[in-house]
């Protein structure tokens, strides 16, 4: 190995997470940014791989949504068994330089953002946030749903691809963090602060497309406005970018991605480079809105664990003391706990992004597979709940952790792979 031991490479991991430097450039058509896309009927789908028949409900639901919107077929019925018969190509987004949240049922035509690690060059890619209610990343897959869909396809995508091309670099969205992490966002169930923040970046330069229809431009700051969680998928494609970036170097037991597919969850260390180490999937635990419960809840899914990876979401819970109760964690001090133990299995702290409410200690920075297999402390995920249902959607919040399966199995991998036996 080029680094004399694990910890100098899993610094050296590190350092390339601290020094990312995502900027977002544009909005535009999944298939012109991933070519994997125009190779037929393909879907790319969150988590490990995965087959048609061992997805749940809302993840089939979610595929069934993507085959209408695409104008495969025109029916439900003729869609899942296009889906059941194999026709369609299913493809983890992680394999393809994306992300997805929840089911992260992704298609040709759909809308994705670019963000780009200008550190590294390389670039990632996620689609954006439909809003709450009856959305496609839940499993629903109804007229509203793929009507909302064709709209951020035609009005939303092209209007936000025009605002950041005014950019000449594009959006810097470390400066974006930094602001909202302040403001009491840990970006992965509370974006409220990054959104606004967002909105307020880009709201003046739509007003000032005039080429643009004017009731085109309202709509457009009117969603934004009205959608709290809209920078969650900005959050992904960064992570996910800074993730890659720092992955390059391919030594070291850093964690580089953490998802799920409903069935499994699935890590991957820098020192493994593309190999998934998986092991069955948990339900989170949480608050359910009024009229459910976990009996209702579908098993933990979505690539949005990245965020986690990159050390905030859960891991960065102190940060959002607004949002603990929502995640069924109690209050200021579980969740000060809950941040103050992720630091065991971390190697350091992020200085970009001081967190006041930690005495402006900086997020969790490198999860390293050998201390969560020491400790036996699992990564704290904060996740939304789906109904096990398709089409029925969030029914709640909570945190979830992996199974340490994962960890132990991408362990003893690099272990075999330095030489060591049993």
């Amino acid at each position: 190995m080029a680094y004399k031991t694990i910890d100098e490479a899993n610094q050296a991991v590190a350092a390339k997470i601290v020094a990312g430097s995502p900027f977002l450039l544009d909005v535009v058509p999944a298939k012109s940014v991933i070519p994997e896309l125009n190779e037929g009927k393909v879907l790319l789908h969150a988590g490990p791989p995965i087959t048609y028949d061992k997805m749940v409900d809302p993840i089939q639901g979610a595929c069934v949504g993507a085959a209408l919107f695409e104008e495969w077929c025109e029916t439900e019925e003729e869609a899942r068994k296009m889906l059941e018969s194999g026709e369609v190509k299913l493809i983890p987004c992680h394999h393809v330089n994306a992300v997805g949240p929840m089911g992260g049922i992704t298609s040709a035509n759909m809308a994705v953002l670019v963000v780009e690690n200008k550190t590294d060059g390389n670039r990632a890619f996620c689609t954006m946030n439909e809003g709450i209610g009856a959305v496609l990343r839940f499993g629903a897959y109804s007229d509203e749903v793929i009507t909302r869909l064709r709209w951020m396809r035609d009005t939303l995508a092209p209007v936000l691809s025009a605002a950041l091309k005014t950019k000449e670099d594009g959006l810097n969205i470390n400066v974006l963090v930094a602001k909202a992490i302040a403001m009491g966002d840990e970006f992965h169930q509370r974006n409220i602060a990054a959104s606004l923040a967002f909105l307020k970046e880009m709201a003046p330069i739509i007003v000032g497309l005039t080429e643009i229809d004017q009731t085109k431009r309202e709509e457009v700051v009117q969603f934004l406005a009205d959608t709290d969680q809209f920078f969650l998928n900005i959050m992904m494609a960064s992570a996910k970018s800074v993730m890659d970036g720092a992955r390059q170097i391919q030594e070291g037991t850093i964690v580089t991605a953490m998802c799920r597919n409903g069935h499994e969850f699935g890590i991957r260390i820098a020192g493994m480079g593309d190999e998934w180490f998986t092991g069955p999937v948990n339900t989170p635990q949480g608050l359910y809105f009024s009229g459910f419960s976990e009996a209702d809840a579908a098993p933990d899914m979505g690539d949005s664990a990245i965020t986690e990876t990159f050390g905030v979401g859960g891991m960065a819970m102190i940060a959002a003391p607004a949002v603990t109760r929502f995640v069924g964690s109690g209050g200021f001090y579980d969740a000060l706990n809950t941040s103050n133990e992720m630091t065991e299995i971390c190697i350091d702290t992020n200085p970009n992004f001081p967190v006041p409410t930690w005495d402006f200690k900086g997020i969790c920075l490198g999860i390293d597979a050998r201390k969560v297999v020491e400790t036996g402390i699992l990564p704290v995920i904060n996740t939304g709940i789906a109904n096990k249902k398709a089409g029925l959607g969030q029914i709640g919040a909570g945190t979830v952790t992996p199974p340490i399966d994962c960890f132990e199995k991408a362990v003893l991998a690099y272990a075999k792979k330095l030489g060591f036996t049993e």
